[in-house]
């Protein structure tokens, strides 16, 4: 059997050409030129198309992209949006940031909180949250133990460290705050300071988001207090919810933010409230459910499952307890 002979640059230049792994146009370059620099140039031009790193290949911030998204995908979340639009947009295009961008995003479960995480990452990273620059944790998976919370401080320091070192504009996503150790959370606080480096490394391009179902209580009264007064549910804003927000997972010792250094320095950028759904936004969500499962949509089916799931106060059956979040396996059961 003939050995096979072992191939040179100008081969696998050909076969990089052959298979259209190359998009940009090649100059006719002699065999002596392929075999040294520009071999090596190549080589680091087809490394950086096959595998995911940190520059405009892989990470381009796409305003346009977030902006739709977050219009025609999140529903009824019209104060968050425009929270996260212009927050994200902002910092992206901010060359200089003089801090990392760290948003705390909190309601009750199913409002789109994950959902929101997803979007930006989906308009940051080519990989959207399969990318290796974006890092989520989870307090339950990633915290389980209150025993082990000094060794989890020094390795979420690490971590983090570590990934910003290769990629400024790393995201770390925090879910669960609520369940998450008072005091873990402080221990990366001089991450989110106003530091031009700390130990050779900047961490003013990076991006924190902490999700938690804590201080929903009080933007449900807020919700009500709208709805019992007949104004519409889009004429909330921030300032309605902001300021009573962060005292509340302030004073709260199962928010994470437990009287954290983090809110009392002002580290936090933004609280942002997700509203409970009304039977309208499960409807919405029934329906683009069905079409991200190739089905076409069918409002009877949906309007037949969002009836039967539970919604406060309980005469006037206005929001929703469930949101979104168990539509996915309902909605099996109803088709």
């Amino acid at each position: 059997m003939k050995a096979r002979p072992p191939r040179t640059w100008t081969t696998v230049l050909h076969l990089i050409l052959i298979s259209g792994l190359v998009v940009e146009a090649i100059e006719p370059v002699s065999t002596s030129l392929l075999l040294g620099t520009g071999a090596a140039v190549l080589g680091k031009k087809l490394y950086r198309y096959l595998y995911e790193s940190c520059d405009e290949n892989w990470l381009n911030f796409n305003a346009t992209g977030l902006k739709y998204d977050l219009s025609t995908k999140l529903y009824g979340q019209h104060v968050a949006a425009q929270v996260i639009l212009k927050a994200v947009t902002g910092f992206m295009n901010n060359e200089n940031p003089k801090k990392p961008l760290v948003l705390s995003l909190h309601g009750w479960t199913g409002t789109g909180k994950n959902f929101v995480s997803q979007l930006i990452a989906e308009n940051i990273y080519q990989k959207g949250m399969m990318s290796n620059f974006v890092h989520l944790f989870t307090a339950t998976a990633h915290f389980p133990h209150e025993a082990h919370i000094n060794k989890y401080k020094t390795q979420l320091q690490e971590w983090i460290r570590g990934n910003v070192s290769i990629c400024p504009r790393s995201m770390f996503i925090f879910d669960e705050m609520d369940k998450m150790h008072p005091g873990l959370i402080d221990s990366i606080k001089p991450y989110l300071d106003f530091y031009d480096n700390l130990n050779g490394v900047s961490y003013r391009k990076a991006i924190f988001i902490f999700l938690s179902n804590a201080g929903g209580e009080k933007i449900v009264e807020v919700a009500l207090n709208f709805w019992r007064d007949g104004r519409e549910r889009e004429e909330i804003q921030l300032k309605d919810l902001e300021t009573a927000l962060s005292l509340s997972v302030f004073n709260n010792k199962n928010s994470g933010f437990w009287h954290t250094s983090l809110i009392d320095m002002n580290l936090v950028d933004f609280f942002v409230p997700f509203l409970p759904l009304e039977y309208k936004h499960v409807i919405q969500c029934g329906l683009a459910e069905m079409v991200s499962k190739g089905r076409a949509p069918d409002k009877e089916v949906v309007e037949t499952m969002a009836r039967d799931l539970n919604y406060f106060p309980k005469e006037e059956r206005v929001f929703s307890m469930q949101g979104c979040k168990v539509i996915p396996a309902r909605l099996d059961f109803y088709v």
